[in-house]
């Protein structure tokens, strides 16, 4: 007769065997991604260690091309590079103007216990919102390379907007009028290039590759400068300085928004290309020119400064959590 012992051990084996199987692939996808990542925070802390290499006006130059040229020939790349139909704007624009508007709205809640003067604190809630484009292009490459296209639509939707919501939070004082800085939000590049690469993708029209390949020579050349320039010029010391105020707006930039998102795509009919590209883009680090906008109205820029170095600092820990979790929900890449 058999030990009963036994039979509980033959019935949960099986179980025992699949829990060690989800584990090891676990393991091995944050492995991956983990290797993936792990070549652009290396040119981050490359940057910082070449700091001294260059004057702060070479670094301010290299910003300036990024901004102007690289960056927006990336856009323009990545979106024209696959067609697009006027479903996938009407899919992905709203859900990310939905994303930006909660990440407004739970920031806020950071009024009570931050800087006394609202614009200062205009200044700070605007990185609970806006998003680091350069990191969004190297993260979606670990959680699909076919998911770079609707990414680059996501963030030519949502510059805009996310620009719009600062000004008007900003717009209280400084030294630009409102009407100028909108003025400057309708000429931004990236804004042109990503309508112009969203408008080829809807024609459905194959440019000339010797017109192409210039945008994509400079395409090449936008994440890795973008990844040198922010480790140049980020304080890496701002870490110490984590108080009340700072965690919750990178708890809110980090974690709570995109859990929302996780939980708003596991709940709802979303697609699972669709659902990768919103969690992944509500995970992402504050941008790392928010300090920029927060000084032109006389906001306090080392406050809006500390918080983009803690939100990338903390996004090395928070973002591979987040892609290995869409990657085992979702089954992208």
């Amino acid at each position: 007769m058999s030990d009963p012992q036994d039979l509980v051990k033959v019935q949960k084996g099986p179980a025992v065997q699949r829990r060690r199987h989800i584990r090891s692939v676990r393991d091995m996808v944050f492995l991956v991604i983990l290797m993936g990542l792990t070549p652009s925070f290396l040119m981050v802390g490359l940057g910082g260690l070449l700091r001294r290499r260059l004057s702060p006006e070479a670094w301010q130059g290299l910003d300036r091309l990024n901004f102007e040229v690289l960056f927006p020939a990336l856009l323009f790349f990545a979106a024209c590079g696959r067609p697009i139909t006027f479903g996938d704007l009407g899919r992905i624009g709203p859900a990310v103007w939905a994303v930006l508007l909660l990440a407004l709205a739970l920031g806020v809640v950071a009024r009570g216990f931050g800087p006394k003067r609202f614009l200062d604190f205009a200044g700070a809630w605007q990185t609970a919102w806006r998003f680091n484009s350069a990191i969004a292009f190297v993260a979606v490459q670990t959680v699909g390379p076919d998911l770079t296209g609707q990414m680059a639509v996501a963030i030519g939707m949502a510059v805009p907007v996310a620009n719009v919501l600062a000004v008007t939070a900003l717009s209280r004082g400084g030294s630009l009028s409102l009407g100028q800085t909108l003025l400057k939000i309708a000429l931004n590049p990236f804004l042109i290039a990503s309508v112009a690469g969203v408008a080829v993708g809807l024609s459905d029209y194959k440019l000339p590759d010797p017109i192409l390949a210039p945008a994509e020579m400079l395409a090449q050349a936008a994440i890795p400068i973008a990844l040198l320039s922010i480790g140049a010029t980020m304080n890496w010391e701002a870490l110490a300085r984590l108080n009340a105020f700072h965690g919750y707006l990178c708890l809110v930039r980090l974690v709570l928004v995109p859990l929302v998102v996780f939980l708003a795509c596991v709940s709802l009919p979303v697609a699972d290309d669709l659902a990768a590209v919103l969690i992944l883009f509500a995970a992402l680090p504050t941008a790392s020119a928010a300090h920029v906008l927060a000084s032109a109205f006389g906001a306090d820029r080392e406050l809006a400064a500390t918080l983009i170095a803690q939100s990338t600092l903390l996004s090395a820990l928070s973002l591979p959590a987040w892609i290995l979790l869409i990657k085992l929900v979702f089954q992208t890449g």
